[in-house]
């Protein structure tokens, strides 16, 4: 009876042990998982960034890409972010503002506006800005893909260089707005609208557009990409990868995709 009692216990013991190491698993599994909130633009170039970092470390980034204030906003109401990258600086700021806890701060990369058409488009090489206006290149009922100028960054960008040569009252009422600047270049990629202002990077990872110029980098507040890690207690994993993407590989990357380091 004495042995069937201590074999029962043992039995026990080790059902609770078992359940105790299952019970653990799972906050061991989100410790090597690493939620990166980042501007739509980077989508690319992260994405590569990504696949180079898990090759060599045992984390997985899960990247979550959408505008950039859409990101905060979720980022301020709670979602599990661990790092952001910002397509701006104001939209990093507001985060701030809102009382979540930034560290390891720093500007990433940067970037240019472009004017883009579909692929197959007979338009010629235009840079704004040059003499001939923007407004001009549209005809009749054609309209100018732009994220949303009410918070998008690309479309921020594109109001004030709009606003800096002269054009933004005649093509405001005749922008497509969209949620973001991927957004925007599906519209030139399906052939939607005839022109697209997007940043240069989206431009040369599309094979659906042709690139006809670049805006003026003085036309606009520079395009500038903050990134920080997200909350009090950052994971180790995430203050790793966070440093990483300040290496010479990750800055490799990031040139291959068009953006300056």
């Amino acid at each position: 009876m004495i042995g069937t009692g201590c074999r029962a216990g043992q039995w026990r013991r080790g059902v609770l042990v078992a359940l105790a190491c299952l019970m653990a698993m799972p906050s061991a599994m989100a410790q090597d998982r690493i939620h990166l909130f980042a501007a739509a633009s980077m989508t690319d170039a992260i994405d590569r960034a990504v696949a180079r970092f898990e090759a060599t470390h045992d984390v997985d980034v899960v990247p979550v890409y959408a505008a950039s204030s859409t990101l905060a906003r979720q980022i301020a109401n709670g979602a599990p972010a661990e790092l952001y990258i910002s397509a701006n600086v104001e939209w990093m700021d507001w985060l701030g503002e809102q009382g979540v806890t930034l560290s390891e701060r720093a500007d990433l990369v940067h970037n240019r506006l472009a004017l883009v058409a579909p692929a197959d488009t007979t338009r010629e090489p235009f840079t704004p800005g040059g003499g001939e206006t923007l407004a001009a290149r549209l005809g009749d009922g054609e309209r100018l893909a732009v994220g949303d100028p009410a918070h998008v960054p690309a479309g921020i960008y594109a109001r004030q260089a709009l606003q800096s040569l002269g054009e933004w009252e005649a093509l405001a009422p005749r922008l497509a707005r969209a949620d973001n600047v991927r957004a925007a270049l599906a519209l030139v990629e399906r052939g939607e609208v005839p022109l697209g202002v997007v940043y240069r990077t989206d431009a040369e990872a599309s094979d659906g557009v042709r690139l006809l110029g670049l805006f003026p980098s003085d036309a606009h507040e520079p395009i500038i990409y903050p990134i920080a890690a997200i909350g009090a207690h950052p994971s180790e994993g995430a203050l790793t990868f966070r440093r990483w993407l300040e290496s010479d590989d990750a800055k490799a990357i990031f040139q291959r995709a068009g953006f300056g380091t």
